[in-house]
């Protein structure tokens, strides 16, 4: 495992905020690609990267909430660590920040968030790389499976092969996010794409969770599980709403330009 990039004599990177970093870029990216399909004249990047900013403290707080243990041991110093973030935290800080922009910028805030949806699964995957990389803990139960995997130099070493769960999850974010993007390209009505993510994300999440680390805190679930099944009936509710709604026709594409 790689916790940090060295450069002697100059200096040391984490390898969790480098993906992070790299989830950032690529999920702006794929935000201006929507905006520029949608024909939607707006700052894409700047949006992002006040969600990511926000959506980091989100998740911080959430970890901080979900793991009070942490605080009382280490105080306020947790805060900076670079380890410690939890995805529902920065979810929901993140599409607070989104919504917030959206209306400003008069796109809407459920079509701003439609419009996100592909980066954020993506981005997602993205961030997951890092949490392999520096081997922060996010992986999971132990496994004799071929592919199984120890840590023992990681942030939170572990000695005996386990699930390289942050794997798992890069491929489901990535394919997820593949699939939004490309359901973004036809015809739907405003918030389809929104409830798709949530429930897709949701399911992945999910069955994730029953090979991870994670301890039980309700009816054998995890926090992570009991926020998940929040997200599969919010995404649910939203789809339906949404197909009793007029679909809109995606923005013709001009000629010799791509889709």
């Amino acid at each position: 495992m790689y916790p940090y990039i060295h450069i002697p004599h100059l200096f040391t990177i984490p390898t969790f905020g480098l993906m992070l970093w790299l989830a950032a870029v690529t999920a702006a990216v794929v935000v201006d690609r929507n905006f520029k399909r949608s024909r939607i004249d707006a700052d894409a990047i700047g949006m992002v990267a006040i969600a990511v900013v926000v959506g980091i403290i989100g998740a911080k707080v959430w970890h901080i909430l979900d793991t009070p243990s942490e605080f009382q041991a280490d105080g306020w110093r947790v805060l900076y660590d670079t380890a410690g973030f939890a995805w529902y935290g920065g979810l929901v800080f993140g599409i607070g920040a989104l919504v917030f922009q959206g209306w400003r910028a008069k796109i809407g805030g459920l079509r701003i968030l439609d419009l996100a949806a592909p980066a954020a699964a993506v981005g997602y995957g993205i961030g997951r790389i890092g949490c392999f990389l520096s081997g922060d803990g996010c992986y999971g139960i132990p496994t004799r499976l071929p592919w199984g995997m120890a840590f023992p130099h990681g942030i939170d070493p572990v000695f005996v092969p386990v699930h390289p769960t942050p794997l798992y999850e890069m491929a489901a974010g990535i394919l997820i996010g593949y699939f939004l993007y490309w359901r973004g390209g036809k015809s739907h009505a405003t918030g389809a794409i929104l409830g798709q993510y949530l429930l897709l994300t949701g399911v992945a999440r999910f069955l994730v969770e029953f090979i991870r680390r994670n301890p039980k805190v309700l009816w054998g679930l995890s926090n992570a599980q009991i926020a998940s099944v929040g997200a599969v009936v919010a995404g649910f509710a939203i789809i339906w709403w949404a197909a009793n709604r007029p679909a809109e026709l995606p923005a013709p594409v001009p000629a010799g330009k791509p889709a």
